[in-house]
């Protein structure tokens, strides 16, 4: 489809766009919304789509029992092909469901593996699925999030099938029942240690990329929840709604400081419902995550211990757009992806505009990315929904926002592109880069991303250059088509996100840097810097003298090499990779 049949297609839906901004902006002076009738249709290099997988009753994944060697294939092969068709339509982050209701789907010493999986509560299905599943998303490029129900625990069969392995009958003392179903009492001080116990079993055993709490907030009841003794206890003259949400406000920040300490790299969030209180745009009196479940989201941006936050927008027109754009304007500088109920589609019989307006909306008004709940309906291609998102939403694939907050240095360039053609095939080659923060030469958490073009040099910007993201090899091998000269460019991305800087871009040709009759290295003009210090590929400090504007680097042999720039105290301050030739 062209882009001016798009344009015709949704030109209604833009005004309604425009109407919406307009509406729905404050009283109050303030600076004009901007928006721009093909900026809504151009794809961003940048963009979090995301879809939840839901193990929970079987609903999206697996179809199949682990009960032989044959239904364990099957039910591997089941999760591999929604993997692919979410690849292939271009999304690039996987929500798993890893906890779901005081039961997981890995190897715990803590809680035992989820009747989903075997049909049996606590059953080993006969391998690793989380390994697996973070293994097949790896393999495509795409990152893999532990989707992780926080408070809940499930309802009292459920209890009655785990046995004695329930935390519900180890603990009762800091879970609490209510109306047939338990959950962890969040105003128990032991509640966000034990939680947090199966947080770090995940995040210590497994390569993930983000853990994603829902759940993580009171029940529907406000007065009738029976969480008085504990609120006697621990209240310390706080009102009890007060009380309520400082409880989960506390249990996200301890959490979050947990798995920073063991992973910082690692993104993480939740799912708080999509309506955070009363706007001064649209009111929505009544069910809100502030009042209704004791859930401050917007505190824990402002606090910085979130990174990422999907809120469950699982509504229509004045209940959507107002409250997306509400989180946008309070994100504090961290990534916003609303979920959309495409569900609704076929439970509700929403019409498709619903969803598209909402996907191309969320993209004029500057929201980074869409989450889609769930897989079932997208896959099952409710209304066309996949097709319109794989046409017209997501023709390219994007990268994921790097945590520029948490760090914001990109690793070294790729140096020594090299391409070959044979039978058939392109192999592109380079040699690896390094990461800054890595804490070791053999840690790097460095990934690769690969971009073609039939002209020269290739633009890095736009984002129909790239052909493959997040790639743990420093080779790719491709079809070559005949007749058709490509031009291929490789960029290095650290586990924050941060990508290199080609040396394309100070007008330096590919893999190099300015270099005076190889022993002299022009550096450029930095008036804080006090300090160079020269490192190779394993971050080993080969040089260190004080700042100035020509480096003698002939003690150094032929290779690849990162002059960094620090400060007085030795902070960097900025660094460039280069190549010492002879």
């Amino acid at each position: 489809m062209s882009i001016i049949t798009i344009h015709r297609k949704f030109l209604n839906q833009t005004i309604l766009f425009l109407l919406l901004l307009c509406l729905f902006s404050p009283l109050q002076a303030q600076e004009p919304v901007s928006f721009s009738l093909s900026k809504a249709f151009q794809q961003p290099k940048y963009e979090t789509r995301a879809v939840w997988i839901t193990v929970l009753g079987n609903l999206d994944w697996p179809e199949t029992y682990a009960l032989s060697p044959t239904s364990i294939a099957q039910q591997k092969k089941e999760i591999c092909k929604q993997l692919d068709e979410f690849k292939a339509a271009n999304f690039n982050t996987i929500l798993m469901q890893t906890r779901i209701r005081g039961d997981v789907i890995y190897p715990s010493d803590i809680e035992p593996f989820s009747d989903a999986l075997t049909g049996t509560c606590g059953k080993n299905p006969g391998y690793d699925p989380l390994a697996f599943v973070i293994e097949e998303c790896h393999k495509r490029g795409m990152e893999c999030h532990a989707w992780v129900v926080a408070v809940p625990l499930g309802s009292d069969k459920h209890i009655k099938n785990q046995g004695k392995t329930s935390i519900a009958r180890k603990k009762p003392s800091i879970c609490m029942h209510y109306r047939g179903f338990w959950y962890l009492n969040p105003g128990h001080p032991e509640a966000k240690e034990y939680l947090f116990s199966i947080v770090k079993e995940m995040v210590t055993r497994y390569d993930l990329d983000g853990v994603n709490f829902d759940y993580i907030r009171y029940p529907d009841g406000r007065t009738r929840i029976p969480d008085q003794s504990t609120f006697r206890k621990y209240g310390k003259g706080r009102s009890l709604a007060q009380w309520r949400r400082d409880n989960i406000t506390e249990m996200v920040r301890y959490i979050y400081k947990g798995i920073k300490e063991i992973k910082p790299y690692i993104k993480v969030g939740s799912s708080p419902l999509g309506k955070y209180k009363d706007t001064n745009r649209y009111p929505s009196r009544g069910w809100n995550a502030y009042h209704t479940v004791f859930q401050d989201a917007r505190s824990w941006l402002k606090e910085g211990i979130h990174d990422i936050v999907c809120p469950m927008v699982y509504f229509r027109e004045e209940n959507f757009y107002p409250f997306v754009l509400d989180w946008q304007e309070n994100c504090n500088g961290r990534t916003v992806v609303p979920g959309l109920g495409v569900y609704f589609l076929e439970e509700a019989n929403w019409p498709l505009s619903d969803i598209e307006q909402q996907i191309y909306f969320t993209r004029s008004a500057g929201v980074p990315g869409q989450a889609y709940f769930r897989a079932r309906f997208l896959l099952k291609n409710c209304s066309g929904v996949f097709d319109v998102i794989k046409r017209d939403a997501y023709p390219y694939p994007a990268l994921v926002q790097p945590m520029k907050w948490q760090d914001s240095i990109p690793p070294t360039h790729p140096a020594n592109l090299t391409v070959r053609k044979e039978n058939g095939k392109i192999t592109v080659s380079w040699n690896a880069s390094y990461d800054h923060s890595a804490r070791s030469a053999k840690d790097t958490g460095i990934r690769y991303h690969v971009y073609a073009s039939t002209t020269e040099p290739v633009n890095t910007d736009l984002p129909q250059n790239l052909i493959a993201t997040n790639l743990r090899d420093t080779c790719y091998v491709t079809d070559a088509e005949q007749g058709k000269k490509l031009y291929f460019a490789v960029t290095a991305v650290d586990c924050y996100g941060n990508e290199s800087r080609s040396p394309q871009d100070n007008g330096q040709p590919e893999g190099s840097q300015s270099v005076t009759n190889s022993h002299l290295l022009s550096v450029k003009e930095i008036p804080e810097a006090r300090y160079l210090i020269v490192t190779d590929a394993y971050g080993r400090e080969l040089l260190k003298q004080p700042y100035q504007r020509k480096l003698d680097i002939s003690s150094l042999e032929e290779g690849a090499y990162t002059l960094k720039f620090t400060d007085a105290k030795g902070m960097l301050l900025e660094k460039e990779p280069f190549v010492k030739v002879e």
